[in-house]
């Protein structure tokens, strides 16, 4: 004879309904994305997201892109971080935590201006020159504005802010 633990154990872990999915279906387009990734979404469009930089007390326009790891890293805004120069090409900045990397490319082929994340070391990587392609770089926004990659060539720090 089984034990009707046994039975009941075995009869929940076998269906994948629980009481608040079967109240409420949730279809693949619904998002189920925290409220701090809310300045992304625009009458239920997907869409990118202006920020600003502030190098050294020069204010830059920049734009995240519409993806998982940009979003993650939006979710952290405001930030001020330490940079530390890289090859001579970029800066790069530790961040409070990991972002995530879900549906992220391999790699990319870094431009000026452009901002990404290094997942392998969970660095942000700011570029004020071109760079070679990378695997593990995550391409999440570029500077709008061309002067700030001359800016940020000499910067120590860097802030970072949702754009009013």
């Amino acid at each position: 004879m089984v034990p009707a633990a046994t039975v009941l154990l075995v009869v929940t872990s076998c269906t994948d309904a629980s009481p608040s999915s079967s109240s409420k279906p949730v279809s693949p387009q619904t998002s189920t994305a925290p409220a701090a990734t809310t300045p992304f979404t625009t009458s239920g469009r997907t869409t990118a997201m202006n920020i600003r930089l502030t190098i050294d007390g020069h204010r830059i326009d920049a734009t995240l892109n519409d993806s998982a790891t940009a979003r993650d890293f939006a979710a952290q805004l405001p930030l001020a971080l330490s940079l530390r120069d890289f090859n001579q090409t970029e800066k790069t900045a530790d961040l409070p935590r990991r972002l995530s990397t879900s549906g992220a490319p391999e790699g990319s082929d870094p431009k000026a201006g452009d901002l990404a994340y290094y997942a392998p070391w969970g660095t942000l990587a700011t570029y004020y020159r071109d760079a070679p392609y990378a695997t593990g770089l995550i391409p999440i926004g570029q500077m709008t504005d061309g002067g700030g990659t001359e800016q940020l060539a000499g910067a120590g720090e860097i802030s970072v802010e949702a754009a009013p």
